[in-house]
């Protein structure tokens, strides 16, 4: 069973994506749009263990959303738009720690 309460990046909970409302565009765009804008400007701040940590935290939330990508019921894209929000996020993530 896939936990729907869990936040998957920033404040975006499971439920979001792979629930059908709201729709995916432009609703879930803008959302992901807006939390993407607040982690960003988080990351500043963080020390070079809790970059890692949140890489971590990241990975384990591709995992959970994609656990089930073939199941017809999902909302196909918006777990195509978490997945390119979070790929955002986890480079910028990366080039943070090699910097």
């Amino acid at each position: 069973m896939i936990e729907l309460e869990k936040k998957v990046f920033g404040n975006i909970k499971t439920k979001l994506i792979i629930g059908a409302d709201p729709p995916a565009n432009p609703d879930t765009k803008n959302i992901f749009e807006k939390e993407l804008d607040i982690l960003l400007k988080e990351l500043d701040s963080q020390s070079q263990e809790n970059l890692e940590k949140l890489l971590e935290q990241q990975k384990t939330a591709e995992k959970h959303i994609n656990s089930r990508p073939g199941a017809m019921a999902l909302a196909q894209n918006k777990i195509q738009l978490f997945n390119e929000f979070n790929k955002k996020y986890v480079q910028i993530i990366k080039e943070k720690l090699d910097s």
